[in-house]
């Protein structure tokens, strides 16, 4: 039985639901690559990884009765949020997130964003995980999971204006590394 993208997650669910013995398997196998990019944004070393995706899907699993499927991406969602948040435990375990102080000193980069259309995936992975501890976690939550910097101040214990500093602070390096990069392979 052929099942659309969307159908996936319900069909997931009502695995689940019925104590379905491949649930756990069929989720893993729908959703271990995506929630490993997750995870890598946040956690640049492989092994670390490993651990943080292995609690996160024990927590997905054992936390699976609570779900309730609200739509299409609901699903993808949730199980995203725990990986975000497991990674952000093992983070603060292991004492590596630290924010950069704001006289640190910052390479010059010109205004304008830098192109991207030709780096790869992989590419601009690489450059988000080479960012300072402080700086890739506010980046992956704001950039990509869409936090506002009061959201990610009460998340991290920080203030929103730091913040936003350290965002703009990692947007600035990330530039310059893409703006060297493009240099390298000219």
């Amino acid at each position: 039985m052929h099942l659309y993208k969307h159908d996936t997650e319900q069909h997931i669910v009502q695995l689940f639901g019925r104590g379905d013995a491949s649930a756990m398997s069929r989720l893993y196998a729908e959703y271990a690559r995506y929630l490993t990019g997750v995870c890598a944004r946040y956690i640049p070393d492989t092994d670390d990884q490993k651990d943080v995706l292995q609690e996160a899907f024990i927590q997905i699993y054992t936390q699976m009765p609570t779900f309730a499927y609200r739509g299409p991406g609901s699903l993808r969602a949730w199980i995203t949020r725990i990986v975000v948040n497991q990674a952000l435990m093992f983070i603060r375990r292991h004492a590596q997130f630290t924010t950069v102080e704001a006289d640190a000193t910052l390479p010059d980069v010109p205004e304008e964003e830098p192109a991207v259309d030709a780096l790869s995936e992989a590419d601009i992975l690489g450059f988000i995980q080479q960012l300072p501890a402080g700086y890739r976690v506010v980046f992956n939550l704001y950039a990509i999971e869409g936090k506002t910097h009061g959201d990610i101040a009460k998340l991290l214990g920080i203030r929103p204006d730091s913040s936003a500093s350290q965002y703009a602070r990692a947007r600035r390096l990330l530039a310059k590394m893409i703006n060297d990069y493009r240099l390298k392979t000219r």
